[in-house]
């Protein structure tokens, strides 16, 4: 079963999202250390954005934190925030390594999402944000382990989590 933290985060104005099509990785980037959703959110505060842009936020012990909710469009891709899921997991992964426990986690919650938008979970869907625009984002380290990731939620989406979050 699959175990989201609730953050309870107070959102500005946020338009809804009525149908999902892709999940989009990320990492914190400048930042190499463990980042809670409720920092996150913060920055994004600042900024003058309606709070945290990714949808969930993966911790160094795997622990899963909401971010924004999904039922409203994120602001994680310019240009491909309606229709996706944005994730990002903790670390600065161009220096940092992803945590055994990020990545299945990331697979668990990646099957799940798949599961109840009828996606699977591949090279098409399921993307690094550098697939989509300019930027190192999702680290290389992290890049480098999309496959792995997309295989493991192939295997959590057949055999187990299926659990709604």
């Amino acid at each position: 079963m699959i175990d989201v933290k609730e953050t309870y985060l107070t959102f500005g104005d946020m338009v809804p999202q009525s149908v999902v099509k892709m999940i989009i990785i990320h990492h914190v980037g400048d930042l190499p250390r463990d980042v809670a959703a409720a920092e996150i959110h913060q920055w994004h505060l600042d900024r003058g954005w309606s709070g945290i842009g990714y949808h969930y936020v993966i911790r160094r012990d795997g622990s899963i934190e909401r971010g924004r909710p999904e039922e409203y469009i994120g602001s994680h891709t310019y240009g491909y925030n309606t229709g996706s899921i944005g994730i990002n997991l903790a670390g600065n992964m161009e220096i940092m390594t992803p945590a055994k426990a990020q990545i299945e986690s990331a697979a668990m919650l990646i099957a799940d999402v798949c599961n109840r938008y009828d996606l699977t979970p591949d090279s098409k869907t399921v993307l690094g944000h550098r697939d989509l625009t300019s930027t190192a984002c999702p680290g290389k380290n992290l890049y480098e382990q999309l496959q792995t990731i997309r295989g493991k939620a192939v295997w959590y989406q057949h055999n187990g989590s299926g659990e709604e979050v």
